[in-house]
């Protein structure tokens, strides 16, 4: 009896040590936040108004108020006793909110890059248009390089094509009138207009589209 009334007092007396360190952590723990809590709101109005200043943006000033104040929290233990905390914190701010308005400017230099590259093809596109004349597009010249073209290409893709753009034909009566299969037929007008349009990509586009119709 003696024995498990020893074994009994032993337990209790680790239980009681578990809830008293149990107990010391939670109010350590509770002091920290209540003074982390303290730290946060006595900066808080000034150096988001500081970061913000700058960064013109509510929100982003808060965030970088928000990552200052945890790095310094997060370091405050290896740091020296006799730092300056306000200083310390508002250095951290603004080293965010530098990185913070160079990503920014990374962002706009992409962006304006973006827009001077729209804006050169878009004047390139208004100047093509505005050179352009209708009735280069049944000059001798162009005709005859569709006639040279047409000419060259082999055999079955030129008649092919012929019986689709100048007879009418559909791909169905083309495939009847040839004896090949309709994919057969899809594939020679699809070979006759790129090579068509390889041949006149020096004249408007307008022409490629022509010939395509």
């Amino acid at each position: 009896m003696k024995h498990k009334s020893n074994a009994f007092n032993k337990t209790i007396i680790k239980r009681k040590d578990f809830f008293i360190t149990f107990a010391s952590i939670m109010n350590e723990r509770q002091t920290e936040l209540s003074q982390f809590s303290m730290l946060f709101d006595q900066f808080k109005e000034p150096f988001i108004l500081f970061a913000n200043s700058y960064v013109r943006d509510i929100a982003a000033a808060e965030d970088i108020y928000m990552e200052a104040i945890m790095l310094y929290w997060e370091k405050r233990k290896d740091l020296p006793e006799s730092v300056n905390i306000p200083a310390y914190v508002l250095t951290c701010v603004k080293n965010r909110a530098i990185n913070y308005l160079r990503h920014l400017n990374v962002i706009n230099e992409a962006e304006d890059q973006i827009m001077d590259q729209h804006t050169r093809e878009l004047s390139f596109r208004i100047s093509s248009l505005e050179s352009c004349d209708p009735s280069e597009l049944f000059t001798n010249e162009l005709k005859q390089i569709i006639r040279t073209t047409l000419h060259e290409m082999p055999e079955q893709t030129r008649k092919i094509f012929f019986k689709s753009r100048y007879e009418n034909k559909t791909y169905r009566e083309i495939a009847t009138d040839m004896n090949v299969s309709i994919k057969t037929v899809e594939f020679h007008i699809a070979k006759a207009l790129k090579i068509l349009r390889i041949k006149l990509k020096d004249y408007m586009p307008i022409v490629a589209l022509f010939i395509s119709c």
